[in-house]
């Protein structure tokens, strides 16, 4: 640590923060971000964005709740029941010792679980791992509870109505579905995310258990973005199916790293690389805040060799986001920098980025046959849709005559269009409240919350959430379960940072 604070770099940039505390453009910037937290203060319209809805506020007294409650912790409840019959017998055990410490660390667990499943290559991996990763996670979670109940529960409440509705339609999705042998699987994947969500958000206690978690997903960006960068160095061979060859003339091979699809692996960095941001904002070290930026940097840099146009919007939202949700004020610097850093984007991402509006791109024009098919899909079975899972989709697609481009019908490389078509009306009104839900509660909490890691990475996981919704409009993210478990993994982690964050409020309140 002392290496670094003596360094030439590191006393250059405390001189420029110097200079530039004591400048007019500092001044200048402060005066345009006060301008804009009055703006935001005194808006009618994030007034009405931001006020809690009548179904939230019910939730957490309504019967629906309380029986969900009571089943999910059943199990944490008669272990409890049986370890304080044999109490003695219990705390004389060394191996029940050791579960109970076990489970009281379920948040140490989870973060060794994720960085362990998600860096398999996709060659070795099997959509059973998740599940039986977090099912794992939840026996230990129970462990936990037997000895300590009434601290140490699933906490529906926080989890919200619309993320319990999203799972609903899911069951409901199968059972209703055209196909149900082919859509039964797919019950497993959404299974293992519903257990992500219940034991993240209970798990997470307090701002250590926090910081854990974002750590154990900074370290699955370093990983595979250094993958990324040895495909890189290795060559990548062009995949004709990912780029059109003609409008992109002199792009380089996509990099995916272990996600088989390039698209894919930017998405899981859309997701993780604003945690990655905020775990090094809110690090307390020198050294742990130069480890951080150089993960975000190398992510960055994976991210860019994707070339995946819909991610770089996406993050370009998260980040956005972000600021505003840190320290608004910051906007005006923020935008300067995104204009200054235009020129010096490499030729190829920049060449990449023009032609997101060029129909001539057979990717750009070749989503439109698909929001057709989709589309002729929620018109011909609104309310109930198709069935879960993209094969009852493609089925259903393919019997009613509903697609006639050249290209196979995959996905709706749309998320609404997707989870409406899969799920019904239940499941995308559903899914589309439990996100506003949260990134609004997060918003709204953050914007009362004095500086903390909590905050911060509140801040982070919410942008995620907007910059992945953002590259929802152009694809379809839950194509790979994988993805799909790491996009409840940050929607959790949301959740658990607006909650400690209430907490903190209320802690501040009672001094």
């Amino acid at each position: 640590m002392f290496s670094i604070q003596e360094s030439f770099l590191f006393t250059f940039w405390t001189a420029l923060c110097r200079a530039y505390e004591a400048s007019a453009l500092h001044r200048l910037l402060v005066a345009a971000g006060r301008w804009s937290n009055r703006r935001i203060d005194e808006s009618r319209i994030l007034d009405v964005l931001c006020r809690e809805g009548t179904v939230a506020r019910a939730w957490s007294e309504s019967r629906t709740c309380k029986i969900l409650s009571f089943l999910a912790n059943l199990p944490g409840n008669l272990l409890h029941h049986l370890y304080t019959a044999f109490q003695r017998q219990f705390d004389q055990s060394i191996f029940a010792g050791l579960a109970f410490a076990m489970g009281d660390e379920t948040a140490v667990g989870e973060s060794w679980v994720i960085m362990a499943l998600w860096i398999i290559p996709y060659k070795r991996w099997s959509n059973g791992y998740s599940l039986l990763g977090f099912a794992a996670l939840l026996i230990l979670f129970y462990a936990g509870s037997m000895r300590r109940y009434n601290t140490f529960r699933l906490d529906l409440k926080s989890v919200g109505p619309y993320a319990a509705g999203m799972f609903l339609a899911v069951v409901l999705g199968v059972a209703l579905s055209t196909y149900p042998s082919l859509s039964a699987r797919f019950l497993m994947y959404h299974s293992a995310c519903l257990l992500c969500v219940l034991v993240t958000v209970s798990a997470v206690r307090n701002t250590g258990d926090f910081k854990r978690l974002a750590a154990g997903g900074s370290a699955v960006v370093l990983v595979s973005s250094l993958y990324a960068v040895y495909q890189r160095i290795q060559g990548v061979e062009i995949n004709k199916s990912y780029v059109d060859v003609d409008v992109n003339a002199g792009m380089p091979g996509r990099v995916e790293s272990f996600f088989d699809n390039p698209n894919t692996f930017a998405q899981v960095l859309i997701l993780l690389l604003p945690i990655v941001l905020g775990l090094m904002l809110c690090a307390k070290r020198p050294v742990f805040k130069v480890i951080a930026a150089g993960v975000f940097i190398v992510g960055v840099g994976a991210l860019g060799m994707t070339y995946s146009r819909a991610s770089w919007v996406g993050i370009a939202c998260a980040m956005a986001v972000a600021v505003f949700l840190w320290k608004p004020k910051l906007i005006p610097l923020f935008v300067a920098g995104c204009l200054l850093a235009v020129p010096l984007l490499p030729s190829s991402i920049l060449n990449r980025i023009l032609t997101i509006t060029n129909t001539s791109d057979t990717s750009t024009s070749g989503r439109i046959p698909l929001y057709q098919a989709a589309l002729a899909t929620i018109r011909k079975s609104p309310v109930t849709g198709a069935g879960l899972g993209i094969d009852a989709v493609q089925q259903f697609i393919k019997d009613n005559n509903l697609y006639h481009a050249k290209a196979p019908f995959v996905h709706a490389h749309n998320i609404y269009l997707q989870v409406w078509i899969e799920t019904g009306l239940l499941g995308v009104v559903s899914f589309v409240g439990a996100m506003l839900l949260n990134i609004k509660n997060a918003a709204r909490t953050v914007r009362h919350c004095g500086d903390s890691a909590a905050r911060t990475l509140t801040c982070a996981a919410a942008s995620s959430l907007c910059g992945i919704m953002v590259c929802g409009l152009a694809d379809y993210p839950w194509h790979y379960p994988r993805v799909m478990s790491i996009f409840w993994f940050v929607f959790a982690l949301c959740i658990a940072g607006t909650k400690l964050c209430r907490q903190c409020e209320q802690e501040e309140e009672n001094r």
